[in-house]
Parts: structure tokens; C-alpha cells; sequence
């Protein structure tokens, strides 16, 4: 190691004014091993710059290279991983973090030695040395004059001193004085010699001379010595004097002391009595509002309302520790316990018969709508039950504003009482909810049987079919007479076919316009007399039971029932606790009061629905219409409310009908059966898919659920493309071309008419296959007029396919000049005229004149005519060429032929 170091520094650093102090062989951690040397070097000239070189053997030849420098100033950190054990591994924290491993232990504790002393001498930067034994640094700790830096190298660093500017003139003025002292040095060596000995002599008679003075310093000493001495002893008899002043200071602060702490006392007291007086005394007049006060009157209401309140904060007042030990205090409280037990038993006894008085106004000498026009009409012969009641009840419900409202001035005693007494509290709920429900399921029962009877009113059809039966006047009708109603055709072309409309139990083409009109208008008034009332009474609720402010409790609905266990009874987990337990929020409480006030809400919507449906099945549209939309609104309200709920359970159902009415009308397309006798014509079902379109789109503008109807628009238009073709393939009378050309014409028109975006591929399906059909009508058609003629071109045109030439094709025994002549002159214009004539006819026979396409159909025809007549004369002048040979008619006596013709009929 001694000669790489000595060669590093005579090769690397000694031209760069540097030398070499410390010296470590290392590779990277972690990697195939490179070896190389970490150098501690520093400066030569001032300011001395201290670094670390690593330095490493060149791949091309036997000598070293400088390969990255750092700065010791840029060292943040140095960790020798292990304090305990010999580890060659250790970091250097510059920039980034380097690891290494030393050859040997010894070296890497060398070095980090030499980078401690270094940074100590050098530069006084806080460099963290981790993991490194405090032996190596206190080892390393300057003692002296100098200390060794790797291997003594700092001591010559240590010897070496620049001198200062005076040293340096002096020595200057003295090599003046002896100009010899370069060529003669002996010379120069013994007069410096001589005048040393001049000033140690100098120096041995100047200590002589001080040594009198310092006899004098010694006796001035002794003097001192002696002053302390005296003062001293005047300070200790201070000391005895003063002692029994202490001694009576002590005893006046003992004094001090026991009065502040009585004084400290007293004060506390009075803070303690004025503390219970303040929060544990209730006035007189409170009392007696607890104990007598009027819960009729507004003032004597809010007397309670105070008087119940300053009672919980006097129960509900922390008392400190030691209170509850004071017979005032325990006195105070079973006042207050009695008081509060008092006034919680009026507040109920009074909330009660409240809540009766209130239940029996509404219902006293009360008789619903339908029994009173019921018996009226009953007691005329022959009369119109239906009729009459619809014309005279009126559809609402009653209104429990005023009844919410005076229950609502006794809201904050409620929430006193929620607070004090629980099982009060849940009685009192329990009552309220068996009224309510018991009131509102007979208005609510009266309001649908109302909206029954109008509703069957509305149907020309549906009169007569229904009728009231019992003397409870429940609608009831006869679904045997219902299903027998069906839908004939308005023309004898469809009388073939059954009605494909015919969703459920009536047609909607039985019942007029104003009838669903005023279908709408009765279901949206239902909803629209619902909607308040439930929002009315869960706000009530809310507010009057506090069902916003504090825990979820759940008022009990019904009393525990003990349960037989071996011959004996054990007491069941009451309803009440089974609910607090599964419901976790006051929201799920007023629901659940509100499903049991309103219990028949759901059934009752139910079975208009199911009435509305019975009576025409188009009425599922309109429903879903308008539930939705109800349901959207409650649910921006109160998304966890009863009626959004509950609107959403009937949504459900009422979606489910508008299905079974679509996949009715699809299995009615699929069982549709044709006559073999008549044309088929526009079939009904496509028809019955345009009144369908119609409506709905009249129904669902700007109606929440678009995406049902889209849903629907697709299933039905597929069934119907469907079944056109089966009907068309089953057609016998018909051209199946005619069949779909004509219904798929019809659809494109009521597609392009109604402009239903989800139904634009269709659209243009169908648009795809008329033109198609009609194409190979025209083709199909045409070939009979010319049909010799189209059978000799069509051997000319295989003849030039096999290979013919078709200058050639004449020379052909069967195609020459005079079988074309031939076959031209059978012909002639007259001949044309009248095999168009007779096309005229029978394609007048195959179309319908719903969808009048026989025109559209006939220029098609002519266009095909002279595209074929083109066809010919093309063929004659390239097989044919200067025979002159031509057709007996001409383009222009074609023209005027389908123009008369189409004319003449």
C-alpha cells in the first residue's frame, strides 16, 4: 500500500499541487468487483481545499487515473454500518449516496479517521458520522501540539507554518545586516549564536530583578488574607442576629398562609351554594304550570312549555363530585322527579283525548261520497249508477291541515317528553298511528273507490260492463265480458285479421281521444291529492314526534307477545327493540309510521292500476307517464321518503303492465292469420303500430322514461318487420313483392312522419326494402308484355358469354336476321299497347289503395320498358349491324302508351 500511495502521489497528485493524507482499496457494494482507490488529499497553497479523488487503474496500460472528484465540503453523512463489529462496508452521502467495501476493516476505519480529522481541522462542517465507534473518534481527538494523520503525514502538514509579514521582515532586515550570511553561512551560524547567548543572559537578569517584586506581591497577599478573616467574623455574628427574625418572619407567614386558606375556603363555599340555588331552584310559577297549568290555551301552553324546560335543566344540571350527598340537593331532585312524573302523565292523558276528540270530528256523523249518491241512485229504477256518481262526486281528500296545526303548539312538549320519558312518549305514538291509519284507510278506501268510478266511466264500452256490487260500493266488473271485446276491421280487406292492437281486454281503437284524455286527467288527479297528503303528514310527523334531532327511536307499532317455551312463557325480544336494532336512521322511523298509517296506499294505487289496464291497456302508457314523473319529483324531494318509496314500488308494477302490453301486441303480429282468397293489402298490425306510435308520442313528450318507450319503439318494430315477411311468404293472392312493398312503404312513411330518433336504422331498413321489392316487382312484371322477344335476347347474350363472336350471332341458325324479323313482327305496336294494358290491370288487381302507389309503380314500369327497349336496339346494332332491323314501335309511342293508359283507368 506504501508504494501505490507513493506512486499516486508523484504521478496524480503532486502536478495538480495536491498531497495525498488518506488512502482506502475499495470496490461498489453489490456489483462484480472493480477495485479502485479512495484518496483524501489536500491543497498545497492557501486556502487549503480538502477533497475525495477516486482514482482507478486504465484498462489500456499500467498506470492510474483520476476518474471523479467530490468536495469533503459537499459531505453530508459517513455510515460505517456496524459501531460493533470489524465491517469493511460503509457509505459516503454526497449528492447521492455511495457504498463501498474496503479491503479490510483496518483500512475503512484509516480512512474514516483521516475524513473525521480532516473535517475538524479543516473546515468545522457538521458532518454525521453513524455507526462509527466513539473509540475511533476520541482516538482521533488532537493532543499536543500535532497529531498523526494516516501514517504521519499530517505531522510534517503540522511542522510547516507560513510565516507572518513581520516574521518575514525581520528575517529580511537580518540577511541585510549580514550580507555573508548566503556565502559564508559558519559565519552567519555563530553570530546568530553569540547574540542568543546576549539574550538568554537578558532574560536571567530580568527574572532576578522581578523576584522583589514578587516578595511584595506575597506580603500584600497575607494582608488580604487577613482583612477576609475579620469580615468573616462580623458576618456570623450578623448571622445569629438574624436568626430570630427568621424565626418570627416564619411564624407571620404561617399566619398568612391559614387565613388565605380559610379565605380560599369560604369563597369556594359560597360558589358551591350559589351554583346549586342558581340551577337546582325552580319557581313557584313553574311549578304550578308543571302541577295545574292550562294545556288548552295558547298562553297556558307556552307557561308548560317554559315551566318543562326550566324543569330539564334543574334534572339535567352535571352536579360536582359531593353533591348528590347533600340533603337539600336529594331533596331537590325527588321534587323534580315528582314534577316531572306529574306533568308527563297530564301532557299524555291531555295528547290523548286530543288525538280522539280530533279522530271523532272527522269521522262523526261522516258518510263517504259513493254510499250517498250509491243510494240515491239505487232508490231510481234503471238509473246509471256509473254515470251518476261520476257526474257527481267529487275526487278529494280531506284536508288535516287544521288538525296539524293545533297539534303542532304542543311539539316542544313532545320532544320534552321524548327526552324524559320514553315510554310515554312511544304510548303516545302507538295512539297517534292506530287513529291515523284507522281515519286515513277509510278516506283513502272512499277517494279510489270514487276515482274507480269515474275511471269506469270513462270507457263508452267499459259502461255497463262494470257495476257496483255490496253495500261496501266496491267496483267490481265482469272479466268474462271484458275478454270478450275485440276489434273489427273497417274494411272487408281486414276482416282476415284478428285486431293486433288489442292489448289486454279492450282495442284501443274502441275509445276515443277525449276518453284517455280524461283518463290522464283522473289518474294525475289522484297522484296530485296523494302526493300532499303523504308529504304533509311525514312532515308532521317529522316535526311533531322530533324525529330530525336526536337518535332513531321506533315508536311500538305492536305490544310484545311472550312466547311458550317447555309448558311455560318466556318473555320474546319485543318488536320495538328488534326495530331500534335494524333501523339506523330517523328517516327509516318515519317511514316506517308512515307505512302504517298509510298501509292501503300501495293496494289501493294498485288495483286502480289494474282497473285502468282492464279497461284499455293504452292506459299503461299514460300511467307510466305520469308515475314516473312522480316519482322523479319525490324523489328530488326526499329520495328515503315514504311516498318515494312507495310511487316506487307502484312504478314497478305499472312498468311490468306496459311490458305484458307490448309483448301482447307482439304475440298478436305473430298469431295474425291471412285469407287465401282476398289481397292482403296494408297489413293491421302495421296499422295498429302506427295509431301506437302516434299516441305515444303525443303520451311521452318530454316524459322522464323516453328510455322505456325507445326500448318498446325497437321490440315492436322488429316483430313487425318480422311478420311481414312471414305474412308475405304465406300470401298466396298477393305477390309477396306487393305484400312488402307495400307495408314496408307505409312504415317508411310513418317512421319519416313521426321522426322517432332510436328507430333511424329501421327507418332506413325499411326504406332499403321497399325500394328493393318494388325493383323486382317492376322486373318480374315486365317480362310478360315482350316475352318472346326477351326469351331471344337472352340466347343472343349466352351465345356472346360462351364465346360467339357478336358479329357472329346472325350466322346462329336460331338467332339469325329472319328469326329476329320474325320474332319483332309478332309485336307491333298495337300488340305492346295491349299486353301493357293488361299489365295496367293486374297490377291495379295486386295493389291496395291505401297506400295509392299504383303510379309510383306504373313510371317504374316505363322507366324498366325503355331501359329495356335501350337494351335491345344495343344488342341489334352490335350483333346485328347494317341490317337494318329495327323494334315496330319507337320510344316516343312507348310514352304515349303508358300515358294513355294510366289516363284512360
Amino acid at each position: 500500500m506504501t508504494a501505490i500511495k507513493h506512486a499516486l502521489q508523484r504521478d496524480i497528485f503532486t502536478p495538480n499541487d495536491e498531497r495525498l493524507l488518506g488512502i482506502v482499496n475499495v470496490c461498489k457494494a453489490g456489483k462484480k468487483k472493480k477495485n479502485c482507490f479512495l484518496c483524501a488529499t489536500v491543497t498545497t497553497e492557501r486556502p487549503v481545499q480538502v477533497k475525495v479523488v477516486k482514482v482507478k487503474k486504465s484498462d489500456k496500460g499500467d498506470f492510474y487515473k483520476r476518474q471523479q472528484t467530490w468536495e469533503l465540503r459537499d459531505l453530508m453523512e459517513v455510515d460505517a454500518k456496524d459501531a460493533s463489529k470489524e465491517n469493511p462496508e460503509f457509505d459516503l452521502h454526497f449528492e447521492k449516496v455511495y457504498r463501498w467495501v474496503a479491503s479490510s476493516a483496518a483500512e475503512k476505519n484509516s480512512f474514516i479517521s483521516c475524513i473525521w480529522k480532516l473535517n475538524q481541522r479543516y473546515l468545522r462542517k457538521k458532518v454525521e458520522f453513524v455507526n462509527v465507534s466513539s473509540q475511533l473518534l476520541e482516538e482521533s481527538v488532537p493532543s499536543g501540539e500535532s497529531q498523526s494523520v494516516a501514517g504521519g503525514d499530517e505531522d510534517a502538514l503540522d511542522d510547516y507554518q507560513e510565516l507572518s509579514a513581520r516574521e518575514e521582515q525581520d528575517i529580511e532586515g537580518m540577511m541585510e545586516m549580514c550580507e555573508y550570511a548566503v556565502s559564508n553561512a559558519e559565519a552567519f551560524a555563530e553570530q546568530l549564536s553569540r547574540e542568543l547567548q546576549v539574550l538568554d543572559g537578558a532574560n536571567i537578569q530580568s527574572i532576578m530583578a522581578s523576584e522583589k517584586q514578587v516578595n511584595i506581591l506575597m506580603q500584600l497577599l497575607d494582608e488580604a488574607l487577613g482583612e477576609v478573616d475579620t469580615i468573616e467574623g462580623k458576618l456570623s455574628s450578623y448571622e445569629e442576629m438574624l436568626q430570630s427574625v427568621k424565626e418570627q418572619m416564619d411564624q407571620i407567614s404561617q399566619s398568612n398562609r391559614l387565613i388565605q386558606i380559610s379565605n380560599s375556603n369560604n369563597v369556594k363555599l359560597l360558589d358551591e351554594i350559589q351554583f346549586l340555588v342558581n340551577y337546582m331552584d325552580l319557581s313557584k310559577g313553574h311549578i304550578r304550570a308543571l302541577q295545574e297549568g292550562d294545556l288548552t290555551s295558547p298562553k297556558g301552553i307556552e307557561a308548560c312549555i317554559n315551566a318543562s324546560e326550566a324543569l330539564s335543566q334543574c334534572m339535567n344540571v352535571a352536579l360536582r363530585p359531593g353533591h348528590d350527598k347533600l340533603a337539600a340537593v336529594t331533596q331537590q331532585q325527588l321534587l323534580f322527579a315528582e314534577l316531572r312524573d306529574t306533568f308527563a302523565r297530564r301532557l299524555t292523558n291531555h295528547l290523548n283525548n286530543v288525538f280522539v276528540h280530533q279522530f271523532n270530528h272527522f269521522s262523526h256523523f261522516k258518510m263517504t261520497l259513493p254510499q250517498f249518491y250509491r243510494s240515491s241512485c239505487l232508490s231510481l229504477p234503471g238509473h246509471d249508477q256509473s254515470s251518476t256518481l261520476s257526474q257527481h262526486t267529487e275526487m278529494s281528500l280531506p284536508k288535516h291541515s287544521p288538525l296539524h296545526r293545533d297539534l303542532l303548539r304542543y311539539a316542544k312538549l313532545m320532544e320534552w317528553l321524548k327526552n324524559t320519558h320514553r315510554e310515554k312518549y312511544e304510548g303516545l305514538s302507538r295512539t297517534y298511528v292506530d287513529y291515523m291509519s284507522r281515519l286515513y284507510e277509510r278516506e283513502v278506501k272512499d277517494f279510489f273507490e270514487v276515482a274507480k268510478i269515474k275511471m269506469a266511466g270513462t270507457s263508452k264500452e267499459a259502461k255497463g260492463k262494470f257495476g257496483l256490487h255490496g253495500s261496501s260500493g266496491k267496483l267490481t266488473g265482469s272479466t268474462s265480458s271484458l275478454n270478450k271485446l275485440t276489434v273489427q276491421g273497417a274494411n272487408s280487406r281486414r276482416s282476415q285479421s284478428s285486431s293486433l292492437l288489442d292489448m289486454g281486454n279492450m282495442s284501443a281503437s274502441d275509445l276515443d281521444v277525449a276518453d284517455r284524455t280524461k283518463f290522464d286527467k283522473i289518474f294525475e288527479q289522484v297522484l296530485s291529492e296523494l302526493e300532499p297528503l303523504c308529504l304533509a303528514e311525514q312532515d308532521f310527523i317529522s316535526k311533531f314526534f322530533k324525529l330530525q334531532q336526536h337518535p332513531a327511536v321506533v315508536p311500538p307499532l305492536a305490544q310484545p307477545e311472550p312466547e311458550e317455551v317447555d309448558g311455560g312463557t318466556a318473555s320474546r325480544i319485543p318488536p320495538q327493540a328488534e326495530h331500534r336494532q335494524s333501523l339506523s336512521s330517523e328517516k327509516d322511523v318515519v317511514r316506517v309510521m308512515m307505512n302504517k298509517i298509510f298501509q292501503s296506499i300501495e293496494t289501493e294505487l294498485n288495483s286502480l292500476i289494474a282497473l285502468g289496464d282492464k279497461i284499455d291497456s293504452f292506459n299503461s302508457l299514460y300511467m307510466l307517464v305520469k308515475m314516473s314523473h312522480h316519482v322523479w319529483t319525490a324523489e328530488n324531494v326526499d329520495p328515503a321518503s315514504y311516498l318515494s318509496t312507495t310511487l316506487g314500488n307502484v312504478l314497478v308494477t305499472v312498468k311490468r303492465n306496459f311490458d305484458k302490453c307490448i309483448s301482447a301486441q307482439i304475440r298478436q303480429m305473430e298469431e295474425v292469420k291471412i285469407s287465401k282468397k282476398s289481397k292482403v293489402g296494408i297489413l293491421l298490425f302495421v296499422t295498429g303500430f302506427e295509431e301506437f306510435a302516434e299516441l305515444a308520442e303525443t303520451i311521452f313528450r318530454n316524459a322522464e322514461r323516453r328510455g322505456d318507450l325507445d326500448k318498446a319503439y325497437v321490440k315492436l318494430i322488429r316483430a313487425v318487420f318480422m311478420n311481414v315477411e312471414k305474412v308475405a311468404n304465406e300470401s298466396q293472392k298477393t305477390p309477396r313483392d306487393v305484400v312488402m312493398m307495400e307495408n314496408f312503404h307505409h312504415i317508411f312513411s310513418t317512421l319519416s312522419r313521426l321522426k322517432i330518433s332510436c328507430l333511424d336504422a329501421e327507418r332506413r331498413e325499411a326504406k332499403h326494402k321497399y325500394t328493393d321489392h318494388l325493383q323486382s316487382y317492376v322486373i318480374n312484371s315486365l317480362g310478360q308484355p315482350l316475352e318472346k322477344l326477351n326469351h331471344f335476347f337472352e340466347g343472343v347474350e349466352a351465345r356472346v358469354a360462351q364465346g360467339v363472336r357478336e358479329e357472329e350471332v346472325s350466322y346462329q341458325l336460331a338467332f339469325n336476321k329472319q328469326e329476329l324479323r320474325k320474332v319483332i313482327k309478332e309485336y307491333p305496336g298495337k300488340e305492346v299497347k295491349k299486353g301493357l294494358d293488361n299489365l295496367y290491370k293486374k297490377v291495379d288487381k295486386h295493389l291496395c289503395e291505401e297506400e295509392s302507389l299504383l303510379q309510383v309503380v306504373w313510371h317504374s314500369m316505363q322507366d324498366e320498358f325503355i331501359r329495356q327497349y335501350k337494351h335491345f336496339e344495343d344488342l341489334i346494332g352490335r350483333c346485328y349491324p347494317g341490317s337494318g332491323i329495327t323494334m315496330e314501335f319507337t320510344i316516343r309511342d312507348m310514352l304515349e302508351y303508358f300515358s294513355s293508359i294510366a289516363q284512360s283507368h
